[in-house]
């Protein structure tokens, strides 16, 4: 980790100059900049300090898992409900943690997702293959291949594969809710 550059990012994102952060945690401006350069390095008082400025704690500044940016086949985790015909693929490990959950679900023939109660959210879903019967409200909606759906989620929904072939989903929900 670059905790030089992590803590640039984290200043410019939060709109202040070397000489604004310098001023708000009684340093010099080059000070900063040496840090920022990894040319000095803060004792741990002085990082806590430039931390709780810059609006973050340690424990979330050196939490690694918000650099991830591409995640492979090995990261995704897999449940299969052989009762309801279902598997989940969770895409984005611990995605709970994140204000999105994408998830790849694939409905065997005659298979069903849970029923999802309301929340205060909203649902997305794209279809990358076969059909399916999106029942949200007591109302049914039959969405085909290439085809999306999105609504909020303020009823109690859940999704149906009542056709002749396995039906594959992409589906999300903000915030996380699978």
């Amino acid at each position: 980790m670059d905790i030089g550059e992590k803590l640039k990012r984290l200043r410019v994102k939060n709109g202040l100059t070397q000489q604004d952060l310098a001023d708000r945690c009684d340093l010099s401006k080059g000070f900063i900049s040496q840090v920022e350069n990894n040319l000095a390095s803060p004792s741990i008082a002085t990082l806590m300090d430039i931390l709780e400025t810059l609006g973050t704690v340690a424990r979330d500044f050196f939490n690694d898992e918000s650099g991830s940016v591409v995640f492979r086949e090995e990261d995704v985790f897999v449940q299969e409900n052989t009762e309801l015909g279902y598997r989940i693929r969770w895409l984005i490990p611990n995605a709970q943690k994140n204000e999105m959950e994408p998830i790849l679900i694939i409905l065997a023939r005659n298979g069903r997702s849970e029923v999802y109660t309301p929340f205060d959210g909203e649902v997305f879903g794209y279809v990358i293959r076969g059909s399916v019967i999106l029942h949200m409200e007591g109302r049914q909606f039959k969405v085909k291949k290439g085809e999306s759906f999105y609504h909020s989620a303020d009823y109690e929904h859940y999704l149906e594969n009542s056709f002749g072939n396995e039906t594959e989903i992409l589906w999300a929900t903000t915030p996380p809710n699978f």
